[in-house]
C-alpha cells in the first residue's frame, strides 16, 4: 500500500461525536500538519486542528502504530465534534493533504492483506456492522474471533497430513515405507468426509441467523392469514377485508423472535382463478412459500368440516397447521382435523386471529420453534453461500480421492490438494481478486 486514505468511520448526520479514520505510509505527517505534536500510540491527546492556518475544531487524537493498528500499518482516529460544518471541515482538509477516500471495506481489506483478518473473520466484521438482532451479533463475533476459521485450517491439517502419506507412496516407491501407507491415509479422509457432510446438512443455519429466518402463512382466501400475520408483528402490515382475494401480493414484516431475524410473509390466498393479477398472486405466493423454512397453513375453522386442500401440496414434514376462527368452528369436526393434520406430521394449532391472548401465545410457540431451528451446539460451518459452495467443491474431491486410493495414489493426491486449496479460499488464504472485489465491496465506506 503507498497511498494513504481516509473516510468518516461514524454515520453521517448531526451526533455528539463523529470519528474520522485515517490509515496508511503518510499518517503521522497527517496528524502533524492537522494537530502539531504526534501523541504516543494509543494515547487519547487533545488537539486543535488547524489547516492552512483555519481552526478545524479541538479533538481527540489517537494514533495506532502498524502494525499494532487495525489495519496493520499506521492509522490514526480523529473523534471531532459531530456537527456536519466541522465533519465536513476535516474531511476536506484531509483531502487538500493529498489523501485519497477511502473506498468502501478498505479499510478492512487492508486488514486483511497485512494478515490481521482472514477472509472469514473480515466477512464477520461486515455482518457484525449489519446485525440488527442478537442471534446475528453472537454470530458475527464468532466468526470475528476465528470460530469459522478454526474449523476450516483444523480440516486442512487433516487433508495436509494425508496428503503427506500419498505423496510417501508416491515419490519413494522403493524405500522401506510401512506397508500400505497410502491406505493409511483413508480413515483420515473418511473421517474429515463424514464431517463436510455434517457441516453441509447444517449449512442453512448460519445463512437464515445472518439473513432471517422465513416462515410464509398460506391457505385459502379469508382463512384470516391477514389478521394473523398483522397480530403476530402486533400493527396492521396487511389490509384485511371481507372481500376474498384482498391480498394479491406478497407482503413481508419483519420481527425478532428469540433474538433471531425473522421474516413473515402474508401470501395470496390459493385457489383457482381467471382472474389474472390474482392469478400472478397466486403463483408468487406458491414460490415464497416453497423457499420459506417454515409454512404455516391457516385454515378456515368456520368450514374445517370440507377444509379447502388447496396449498396442502405446499406442505412438507414439520410444517404447521393453525385452524383458525376457532370460537365459531364445530368442535368434533376441528378434532377431526387436528388429527388428520397431525397424521401428515403437522404441528397442529387452534386459535381466533382476533384473540391477543391466542395470538402471543402462538407468538411464544413459533419463538422456541426458532430458536431451537436456529441455535446448535457448534458454530455454523458456513454463514455465506460462497462458503457452502467451497464445501461442496472440497466434498466432490474427497469423493474422488477416496475412490483412487489404492487404485491411483497420484490421482489421489491430486484431489487431496484440490481439496484443501477449496477449504483455504473461505479463508482467503487462496483466492482471486474478483472474489475479495465483490466481498469488500459490500462493506460500508470507513470501514
Amino acid at each position: 500500500m503507498t497511498d494513504t486514505i481516509f473516510a468518516l468511520a461514524t454515520a453521517a448526520g448531526r451526533a455528539a461525536v463523529a470519528v474520522v479514520r485515517v490509515s496508511g505510509p503518510r499518517t503521522r505527517n497527517i496528524v502533524a500538519a492537522l494537530a502539531g505534536k504526534v501523541p504516543p500510540p494509543r494515547q487519547a491527546a487533545l488537539r486543535r486542528l488547524k489547516h492552512e492556518g483555519v481552526e478545524l475544531d479541538e479533538a481527540l487524537v489517537i494514533v495506532f502504530q502498524g502494525p499494532a493498528s487495525y489495519t496493520g500499518e499506521d492509522a490514526v482516529e480523529f473523534h471531532v465534534h459531530g456537527g456536519r460544518a466541522v465533519v465536513e471541515a476535516v474531511l476536506e482538509a484531509l483531502g487538500a493533504l493529498g489523501l485519497r477516500l477511502a473506498e468502501p471495506g478498505e479499510f478492512t481489506r487492508r486488514a486483511f492483506e497485512n494478515g490481521k483478518l482472514d477472509l472469514a473473520q473480515a466477512e464477520g466484521v461486515a455482518d457484525l456492522i449489519d446485525a440488527e438482532t442478537e442471534g446475528q451479533r453472537r454470530q458475527a463475533l464468532g466468526q470475528i474471533g476465528g470460530a469459522l476459521s478454526q474449523r476450516y485450517d483444523r480440516w486442512r491439517d487433516l487433508l495436509v497430513h494425508a496428503l503427506a502419506m500419498l505423496e510417501a507412496a508416491v515419490d519413494f516407491p522403493d524405500e522401506d515405507l510401512p506397508e500400505e501407507v497410502a491406505a493409511r491415509a483413508r480413515p483420515g479422509l473418511e473421517t474429515l468426509k463424514a464431517e463436510i457432510d455434517a457441516a453441509l446438512a447444517d449449512v442453512s443455519r448460519g445463512r437464515r441467523v445472518r439473513d432471517g429466518y422465513r416462515i410464509a402463512l398460506v391457505g385459502a382466501p379469508n382463512a384470516g392469514k391477514s389478521t394473523l400475520l398483522n397480530g403476530l408483528v402486533e400493527r396492521d402490515a396487511a389490509i384485511v377485508t371481507a372481500t376474498p382475494g384482498t391480498t394479491r401480493d406478497i407482503i413481508e414484516a419483519p420481527l425478532v423472535l428469540g433474538g433471531y431475524r425473522v421474516l413473515l410473509a402474508d401470501t395470496a390466498g390459493l385457489r383457482e382463478t381467471g382472474d389474472a393479477i390474482e392469478a400472478e398472486g397466486v403463483r408468487r405466493a406458491r414460490a415464497w412459500a416453497s423457499e420459506a423454512d417454515l409454512r404455516i397453513w391457516v385454515v378456515d375453522g368456520f368450514h374445517v368440516k370440507q377444509p379447502d386442500v388447496e396449498g396442502s401440496d405446499l406442505l412438507t414434514s414439520g410444517d404447521w397447521a393453525v385452524i383458525n376462527k376457532i370460537d365459531i368452528a364445530d368442535g368434533r369436526a376441528v378434532a377431526a382435523a387436528r388429527s388428520a393434520f397431525a397424521a401428515r406430521d403437522l404441528t397442529v394449532e387452534t386459535l381466533s386471529a382476533h384473540s391477543a391472548q391466542a395470538v402471543d401465545q402462538l407468538r411464544d410457540r413459533l419463538t422456541s420453534h426458532v430458536a431451537a431451528a436456529l441455535s446448535g451446539s457448534e458454530f455454523p460451518a458456513a454463514t455465506r453461500l460462497r462458503h457452502a459452495e467451497r464445501l461442496r467443491e472440497a466434498r466432490g474431491y474427497l469423493d474422488r480421492a477416496l475412490s483412487d486410493v489404492g487404485l491411483e495414489v497420484e490421482l489421489a493426491a491430486e484431489d487431496v490438494r484440490l481439496a484443501a486449496r477449496a477449504l483455504a479460499k473461505i479463508t482467503g488464504s487462496i483466492d482471486s481478486e474478483d472474489v475479495l472485489d465483490r466481498v469488500f465491496s459490500s462493506f460500508c465506506i470507513g470501514k
